[in-house]
């Protein structure tokens, strides 16, 4: 089995920076993209950053040249430094990995909380 283990999230205040962390364990033979999503309550979940293997990367608009995505493929973890943080980027944090092993799959991490006061 698979697990995701998302960890940084936490309270800052406008102007500040967090890093989040996500590492993946278990059974598999190769992860292709990894990701950082986000949601707020009552909102759809959506693409913040993503980087693939090749370390091609793709980035919402809304962080462009605020926020990094990076990854560390010895240790399977995803990281998305997150700087001159604004309050509406408030939400809860998910990390996703494309997994290979006998098949492809996608697999989410528990979420972490990232909240920017004004």
């Amino acid at each position: 089995q698979v697990q995701l283990v998302e960890s940084g999230g936490g309270l800052v205040q406008a102007g500040g920076s967090l890093r989040l962390s996500c590492a993946v364990s278990g059974s598999m033979l190769s992860i292709g993209v990894m990701g950082w999503y986000r949601q707020n309550r009552g909102k759809r979940r959506e693409l913040v950053a993503a980087l693939t293997s090749a370390r091609s990367t793709n980035y919402a608009d809304s962080v462009k040249g605020r926020f990094t995505i990076s990854r560390d493929n010895a240790k399977n973890t995803v990281y998305l430094q997150m700087n001159s943080l604004k309050p509406e980027d408030t939400a809860v944090y998910y990390c996703n990995a494309e997994v290979f092993g006998s098949s492809r799959q996608n697999f989410w991490g528990q979420g972490t909380q990232v909240t920017v006061s004004s």
